[in-house]
């Protein structure tokens, strides 16, 4: 998987949506010691408005003080597992995506940290952190996708839990941009 962040390293470097976005998020990636990329992955608890339960990646709503998308998917990682600002290269965005609230448009911005990160997470709206290896999401075998009001959605498996929905959109375009399509 050395090969993945070539691609990544290409990808736009502010947010290209035609519509603007209304909330953006952080696909923080990172090489262990054995050199195999992986992704932070939250989980929120059940308590939470919106989403309960899910697996995530770490961002929400941009507020009025955000400067930009990136401004506010920085922020939220800060807040939600403790990823300082300044430890992330910036890879960029990819496609925007709509949730199960159509108004509701995501920015999407992939970042590089230094190292495995020392997460500290927030419990009011991280319940644990997942930490899989990228190649997981290559294997095809383990996705599966279902029709839901005329939407294709993808489910994952991931370390006993399920990455679906949006979430699970932005890592197959993540994959995509990899592989060159």
């Amino acid at each position: 998987m050395q090969g993945s962040w070539e691609p990544l390293s290409r990808l736009p470097k502010q947010y290209q949506g035609e519509k603007p976005a209304t909330a953006a998020v952080l696909v923080p990636l990172y090489e262990d010691d054995a050199g195999e990329i992986r992704v932070v992955i939250t989980k929120r608890p059940d308590h939470m408005p919106s989403h309960p339960g899910q697996l995530a990646f770490p961002g929400g709503k941009i507020d009025p003080e955000d400067a930009s998308p990136l401004a506010a998917a920085l922020r939220e990682a800060d807040e939600e597992v403790g990823i300082r600002p300044g430890d992330v290269e910036v890879c960029g965005f990819l496609e925007p995506v709509n949730t199960n609230r159509l108004d509701m448009i995501v920015a999407p911005v992939v970042g590089r940290l230094p190292g495995p990160p020392r997460l500290v997470l927030q419990p009011e709206e991280v319940e644990l952190s997942l930490e899989p290896r990228l190649e997981h999401f290559f294997d095809e075998a383990l996705w599966r996708s279902e029709l839901w009001s005329g939407f294709e959605l993808w489910f994952i498996e991931v370390q006993g839990e399920v990455l679906w929905g949006a979430s699970a959109q932005i890592m197959r375009s993540m994959l995509d941009v990899i592989r060159g399509r």
